[in-house]
């Protein structure tokens, strides 16, 4: 081989770790902010509501979602519908990306997108 050859190979072969290593850390501290992400992806709009309204969602059958116990301090963070969200008098709007203002929230309500009619064929 000559040392253009060898340089690429071994060029390669750091990419290569590089990469099995951000595969490994996803299932730990650095996949969680590629987990908090892909939840807020799926979100058409944020709420921060109180924690008390966060475990009544639950109690409705609203699903926690896993990422939020994985953040310090944990956080309640629920999917919910649209007009479920609206009745929480106290529910105040926030953007859908990773902000201090989200962050800071003890408890999130995330709506998911609503399938629209424009779409269907007919």
């Amino acid at each position: 081989m000559n040392a253009s050859t060898e340089r690429r190979l071994s060029e390669l072969r750091a990419r290569v770790l590089v990469r099995a290593w951000d595969y490994r850390q996803r299932r730990h501290a650095r996949g969680m902010w590629f987990r908090l992400r892909r939840v807020l992806a799926d979100a058409s709009a944020a709420f921060v509501i109180p924690s008390d309204e966060g475990r009544k969602l639950m109690a409705e059958g609203h699903r926690a979602e896993p990422v939020g116990h994985e953040l310090e301090p944990p956080k309640l963070i629920v999917f919910a519908q649209a007009d479920r969200v609206a009745q929480i008098a106290s529910a105040r709007s926030v953007p859908v990306r990773l902000s201090g203002e989200l962050l800071e929230a003890e408890c999130l309500a995330l709506t998911p997108f609503e399938p629209t009619s424009a779409h269907k064929h007919g």
